[in-house]
């Protein structure tokens, strides 16, 4: 277990952006195919989003737990997807924000030790947040739709890689 890790669990916590910035520190220090720094990204922005947060923002990390929680893409997967709806979309729907988005926290999760039991507490904090904003399922669901990216969309095979056009 590292010096980081002890330090969350001994209680000595920085604030919870400071926790999300080593947390994103750590994502992209893995340098991993599934891309798990985006999955960390979404769940942020997701939980931490307020009425200055800008729609873009919103809709994406909206589209990525989705994508992540229910469709089971990986965070590269939901990069590719990112990428695709932003070639074609000019204006974003809003999104109503519940008080409460998710009970794990960056703080949580940067508890946990390095590795498979981090990489599990991201998950779980993806899963705690997108469960507070279902409700934003079909306006998702209908986004996506919309730019042909239904389901898997055109951009990606059965098994989630990208297809060739």
């Amino acid at each position: 277990m590292g010096e980081t890790t002890e330090k969350y669990r001994a209680g000595a916590l920085p604030s919870e952006r400071g926790a999300c910035d080593e947390l994103q520190c750590y994502t992209l220090c893995l340098g991993d195919e599934a891309f798990l720094h985006q999955n960390v990204v979404d769940a942020w922005t997701a939980q931490h989003a307020d009425t200055g947060t800008k729609p873009i923002a919103l809709a994406f990390a909206l589209v990525g737990l989705y994508l992540h929680v229910e469709g089971g893409f990986s965070g590269r997967q939901v990069q590719r997807v990112h990428m695709a709806l932003a070639r074609h979309r000019k204006g974003w729907p809003s999104f109503a924000l519940p008080r409460e988005r998710g009970s794990v926290t960056a703080h949580q999760v940067m508890a946990t030790a390095p590795g498979p039991e981090r990489d599990r507490a991201i998950e779980a904090w993806c899963a705690s947040v997108w469960e507070t904003l279902r409700e934003s399922r079909q306006a998702v669901v209908e986004l996506l739709e919309l730019h042909g990216l239904g389901g898997a969309g055109p951009y990606f095979t059965s098994s989630g890689s990208q297809r060739r056009s």
